[in-house]
């Protein structure tokens, strides 16, 4: 812990150290405070780094993005569907890792351009199986969207895995709904299964794709 605290204060370090913190104390409790006293530092010295919260949010969100291109296999000759399959599993794994990861992630703006090389990648598997640009840009942020507002409402209720949520309980959810046969039942398609339900729902985006743009 001390050779970490005498390391050379930087972007990375800032980020780093706030990712790991995050997982403890979740979105709200990430203040510059805290990460400058996990840190050994005053305060002040996170502003010459980062101007405000967004800012390291922003940090964050790219180093996130950075160890899961890392952490994800692709094949350049994947079809169009398997690399949109692949990129958004990759992607809810990586947001899974990380309290709030979610929403740290939505609506981050990336610090460098690293993401060109997988987003110039994505995009060429797209339009070499016949999407315009502008067809291959929409069927990839819908996929990306939708895995995006999936992972938030499953963390939402599961904020880390096997952790869940005071009140997510389906067998008390079933009691009170009772009046309403087919939303009790529904509880347990909502609130459990995230693996399964993902898929599905990342399948449904998938062949909806395919149908709008008529590309197999």
């Amino acid at each position: 812990m001390s050779t970490e605290r005498r390391a050379p204060l930087d972007r990375r370090r800032v980020a780093d150290t706030a990712l790991r913190l995050l997982n403890e104390v979740g979105l709200d409790g990430l203040t510059l405070r805290a990460i400058a006293k996990e840190l050994d530092v005053k305060a002040p010295a996170l502003y010459w780094h980062f101007k405000d919260k967004q800012a390291l949010l922003d940090e964050m969100a790219t180093q996130m993005y950075r160890r899961m291109a890392a952490g994800t296999a692709l094949d350049p000759a994947d079809t169009w569907q398997e690399r949109l399959l692949k990129e958004n599993r990759g992607l809810r794994t990586a947001l899974l890792g990380y309290r709030d990861g979610a929403k740290v992630f939505s609506g981050s703006r990336f610090t460098g351009a690293d993401h060109g090389r997988e987003m110039e990648a994505a995009l060429r598997v797209l339009t070499s199986a016949g999407f315009t640009l502008a067809q291959a840009v929409r069927a990839a942020r819908t996929a990306n969207a939708y895995t995006i507002g999936f992972v938030t409402e499953e963390q939402g209720v599961r904020p880390l895995p096997g952790e869940r949520r005071e009140g997510y309980d389906i067998g008390e959810r079933a009691r009170r709904l009772a009046d309403y046969p087919l939303a009790a039942e529904a509880g347990k398609l909502l609130f459990d299964d995230y693996d399964e339900q993902f898929e599905e729902g990342l399948a449904l985006v998938v062949a909806g794709i395919e149908a709008r743009y008529g590309i197999t």
